[in-house]
């Protein structure tokens, strides 16, 4: 575990950059910019740093202990946890505004998530004894993330629930959905090129199903595919498909 801790250590210190003001900041979403008129009195805006990630580095390792929270500045980034066997399972995909690491926070010692930037992505993080003083000196914000949780619950069992209940078709349509509504597309194509296994990886099923669905799909002149990037081509069919599963509720 020690070793981990170094590894985690190092990766912080090595991409730590200017720090960019939360007053200028445009995540308006974000929970500490929301709340950012309570911090005149707290050092958490000053104590907070920010840090660069290059695609595909990794900056929370599975295991490590919990030190702080990150938040998606600029970017994309992929969550995940392993499951049986090593295999990959993602657990959600974040962006501007977003918090990561926080199912550990107050909680557990270690990340149970891991975390790897999709796209070079900028990080704002805050430390965990910071946030804690903050917190219990800050009933507003202290609401305010207990009303996060209590969204993040929600979504968390929705998620369970489309995994057990849903077909494997289903759940590869919803993931769609899902990343349809929380990144938009671009020219018709969904902004969030994804490779068939990260599809698969979030819908729990393999590689060669999600193909294989994305050809039916494809036959069905439900979706569109260049490369890697897939368009959704008639969007209300799919939302019909699995209307009962009350997809919206996770975004």
């Amino acid at each position: 575990m020690h070793t981990k801790t170094a590894h985690t250590n190092t990766i912080i210190r090595k991409r730590v950059i200017e720090n960019t003001s939360c007053f200028s900041c445009e995540n308006s979403d974000c929970l500490i910019k929301k709340n950012i008129s309570a911090f005149e009195d707290s050092n958490l805006l000053d104590e907070k740093s920010n840090l660069r990630c290059k695609r595909g580095q990794q900056f929370i390792m599975e295991g490590a202990p919990v030190n702080g929270l990150f938040f998606v500045l600029k970017g994309t980034v992929k969550v995940f946890r392993t499951g049986i066997n090593g295999r990959e399972q993602i657990v959600r995909f974040a962006k501007e505004g977003e918090i990561i690491g926080h199912r550990g926070f107050g909680t557990e010692e270690h990340y149970s998530i891991g975390a790897i930037a999709l796209e070079d992505t900028r990080l704002c993080y805050f430390s965990k004894q910071n946030l804690q003083e903050t917190l219990l000196s800050n009933p507003k914000f202290a609401y305010d993330f207990m009303l996060f949780y209590a969204n993040e619950l929600n979504k968390s069992e929705s998620k369970v629930k489309s995994i057990t209940q849903m077909t494997v078709r289903e759940r590869v349509i919803d993931s769609l959905l899902y990343i349809n509504r929380k990144f938009g597309d671009v020219k018709g194509l969904l902004n969030l090129p994804l490779t068939r296994k990260e599809y698969a990886d979030y819908a729990g099923t393999t590689e060669e199903q999600v193909i294989r669905i994305f050809s039916a799909l494809k036959r069905e002149k439900l979706i569109a595919a260049n490369g890697r990037r897939i368009g959704i081509t008639n969007i209300q069919v799919l939302k019909n498909e699995i209307s009962e599963h009350n997809f919206y509720l996770d975004s």
